[in-house]
């Protein structure tokens, strides 16, 4: 004789089962959302930074002085050292020294190195012909090197200068201050925005000025010396850890130093 079912479904262990199964669900779908690139995340993070800073400042692009980025990965003031920014100026001029002495181009690029900042100087044939201020591919490729070199440190860089020169084309005559001016203006320019789309540094951090034929660094008199003097510099001024106010925010109280003087 068979026996009767007891009447009540399933028994109590399959809905243990489905318990334990939706609690384990449960569990690796939290882990899973607690698994982020740090790199995404480093970056939203800097982009709610810059968007509270500018908040705060009220003024659209105006430095933060709240942190720099260092070899992808925030740094708090508080972190940085005068060793980390020198070994940083350092490694840009013995990466641009390299390249130039790898090209045989000593005598078109030369740099030198300061207390706190680095200084390129290219001749102008490296970049332009004659009298135009359309960037040559052969410059294009050394700014490349350039901007490479940079990249990695950028966060560690204060200012980066593109100072464009002319020569004045003869001893006894000084230039047209309109085309000599627009001339250098443009040349610095021009390379100013070209690195600034390869995005090593913050673009506010970027600053180009055009100095036509008043600092010279030889004479008028000879071809050799007009030539030395037609030239494209970059001053790359590394960041003070002992005043965190930076370049950008040093023009900022500038401007408004009347004003608060007024009140």
């Amino acid at each position: 004789m068979k026996k009767k079912r007891k009447a009540g479904g399933a028994s109590w262990m399959d809905t243990y089962g489905d318990m334990v199964t939706l609690l384990l669900c449960f569990f690796v779908l939290l882990y899973s959302m607690s698994t982020v690139d740090q790199q995404k995340w480093a970056m939203v993070v800097q982009s709610f930074q810059r968007e509270t800073a500018s908040e705060t400042m009220g003024t659209p692009g105006q430095g933060t002085g709240l942190e720099y980025n260092l070899s992808d990965s925030a740094v708090k003031p508080e972190e940085i050292t005068e060793e980390q920014v020198a070994e940083a100026l350092s490694e840009i001029a013995e990466k641009v020294e390299e390249y130039t002495a790898q090209n045989n181009m000593k005598q078109q690029i030369s740099v030198s190195q300061g207390e706190g900042y680095v200084f390129i100087t290219f001749q102008d044939a490296v970049f332009f012909e004659g009298d135009s201020y359309e960037l040559l591919d052969s410059g294009k490729k050394i700014l490349d090197v350039v901007a490479a070199a940079i990249k990695p440190q950028g966060g560690l860089i204060d200012e980066l200068r593109v100072m464009g020169h002319t020569s004045q084309g003869s001893a006894d005559k000084a230039n047209n201050p309109e085309t000599d001016r627009f001339l250098s203006s443009n040349r610095a320019a021009t390379v100013t925005v070209y690195l600034q789309e390869k995005n090593i540094v913050d673009p506010d951090r970027l600053v180009s000025v055009g100095y036509g034929q008043w600092r010279p660094i030889a004479g008028f008199n000879t071809s050799e010396e007009r030539a030395q003097n037609r030239r494209v510099e970059l001053m790359i001024t590394g960041i003070n850890p002992n005043n965190m106010e930076s370049s950008v925010d040093q023009y900022f109280t500038t401007r408004e130093g009347d004003a608060q003087a007024e009140e």
